[in-house]
């Protein structure tokens, strides 16, 4: 089997558990073969061995809450003992708390690996890589997939089992004492905040960081781990996850609502009112938050957001920069723009992996809800809400995304034609105009007989797809920019366009 085919940008990702027609092809002995290369990247491409005296790697494994984690976490025990290295078993565990076992001193792993496919369903699952200086990239993957097959070094290692979400929960309460300036133990009593963990790893915030800073969690739901995830998807960018979570703050009465993904490195909230605080709106707040703290930071999203996002950014002093879509992308962004000097402290996805510079550049979800519970007593004080803090934050009046699937060979060839096609036709036609403040694909403003509004058409990351997206503040005038763009599109004959057919009969 072609290891290669596993690569998922700068993460390994497959099919875990056989599944109807679907055959599993992240099995225990690909998993294997995987530790073999990335023994080789930290040895051979890193140097970490050569730090210590005995020369032995330290390696830490942590997994969600996956039917599929504990053969895989063996798979890797096995590998990595035969090679050599000195294994920490953390067991279950979330993805920014991985990172920090190469932090915290008291582990002080070369590396760590967190087993988990996100948002995915049940029968994924997947790898995702840190080292000190951060997450693997793209072609430290492609390193590792083409070195799984190299000859592996041979010596007996060891493996030790610990818990490092008390440490890493710990490590969370005192960044949010200190963000509070209080050395109060309590600093959240008084408040009602309900956690929906959708029964991935994420049901350890509750207890071990909540209700220690003294907040009331009553009514917090699907806590428990689950592999089948039976009650739904933990997806803040899922509307019904985000739905199951607004109901319960209502019901409950509650100040707030926080919801996880699978592995913890996206969150979201409901305020007080019902109002759900994801994709953009989330944005608005961290920005809010991120420009109080420093004024005229840039801030790192991706392409698909909102026109009015950038007024919002713009008239609490900072500057969006809307770069590529992919997490790693955007914080690597943020990073390059901070080497040159530019002061970026914020990326961030509408999917809701957010990373701040002040917190090693890391997406942790966690994290960004210890930012917002930080302000939590001043906004009770004020006696307003998240909402309120978002209130000049206009709202489009509909919003849709569309996908059409490449049926052509060469599947980037086409979709990146496709493209500068439609970037000459919007150059002929009235109520249309290309931003130029635009890095992925072709975002294009609309206005007049069009409504007022934009659409992004740009590729898939991972997929073959170009992803249509496109948002008005006129209703109905979704429709016109479609029928439009279903004239554009007729003369491409590699393109699926079923659901823009589908769009266009409702």
């Amino acid at each position: 089997m072609d290891l290669k085919a596993l690569q998922n940008g700068s993460d390994i990702r497959g099919i875990a558990v056989e599944h109807e027609a679907k055959t599993a092809n992240l099995t225990p002995a690909q998993v294997g073969k995987i530790a073999v290369g990335m023994v080789h990247w930290l040895r051979d491409e890193k140097h970490l061995a050569d730090k210590h005296q005995s020369g032995k790697l330290k390696i830490g494994i942590g997994h969600d809450s996956r039917i599929s984690a504990d053969s895989l976490k063996q798979a890797l025990i096995n590998s990595f003992v035969e090679q050599d290295v000195e294994v920490l078993d953390f067991g279950l565990a979330t993805t920014p708390a991985m990172f920090m076992a190469t932090q915290f001193p008291q582990y002080d792993c070369d590396a760590a690996i967190m087993i988990t496919a996100s948002h995915l369903p049940y029968y994924f699952n997947g790898l995702k890589l840190f080292t000190k200086s951060g997450g693997a990239e793209k072609a430290d993957i492609t390193y590792i997939l083409e070195h799984a097959d190299k000859p592996a070094l041979v010596a007996k290692g060891s493996v030790t089992k610990y818990s490092i979400l008390e440490d890493y929960s710990a490590d969370l309460t005192d960044k949010i004492r200190k963000g509070m300036k209080t050395t109060d133990e309590k600093p959240l009593s008084g408040f009602h905040i309900i956690v929906d963990a959708g029964n991935g790893a994420g049901g350890f915030f509750a207890e071990k960081v909540l209700a220690k800073l003294g907040a009331d969690i009553t009514g917090s739901q699907f806590l428990e781990p689950d592999g089948m995830f039976p009650n739904h998807i933990p997806n803040p960018d899922n509307k019904e996850a985000m739905a199951s979570i607004q109901q319960s703050v209502l019901k409950n009465k509650a100040d707030l609502g926080v919801i996880f993904d699978t592995d913890v490195d996206r969150s979201a909230v409901v305020d007080a009112s019902g109002e759900v605080i994801n994709r953009n709106n989330l944005i608005a707040v961290l920005a809010t938050i991120v420009l109080a703290e420093n004024p005229g930071s840039s801030i790192v999203t991706n392409s698909p957001t909102s026109s009015h996002l950038k007024e919002f950014i713009e008239s609490k002093g900072g500057k969006q920069v809307r770069y590529i879509s992919g997490y790693r992308n955007v914080i690597n962004k943020m990073i390059e723009l901070n080497d040159e000097g530019i002061n970026t402290q914020l990326a961030i996805e509408t999917s809701g992996h957010a990373a701040f510079k002040e917190n090693y550049y890391l997406d942790d979800g966690a994290y960004v809800i210890a930012k917002i519970l930080m302000l939590l007593p001043t906004l009770k004080k004020e006696g307003s809400t998240l909402g309120d803090l978002i209130s000049s934050l206009k709202q489009p009046a509909e919003t849709q995304e569309l996908r059409f699937e490449i049926l052509a060979g060469n599947v980037r060839d086409y979709g990146e034609q496709v493209i500068r096609d439609l970037s000459g036709f919007v150059g002929s036609q009235r109520g249309m105009k290309v931003d130029p403040e635009n890095h992925e694909g072709i975002r294009v403003n609309v206005y007049d007989e069009y409504g007022s509004g934009w659409f992004l058409l740009r590729m898939s990351l991972h997929e073959p797809l170009l992803v249509l997206q496109v948002e008005n503040d006129q209703a109905g005038m979704n429709q016109k920019v479609l029928e439009e763009l279903a004239g554009f599109c007729e003369g491409y004959k590699q393109l699926d366009l079923a659901k823009l057919t589908e769009a266009l009969k409702k």
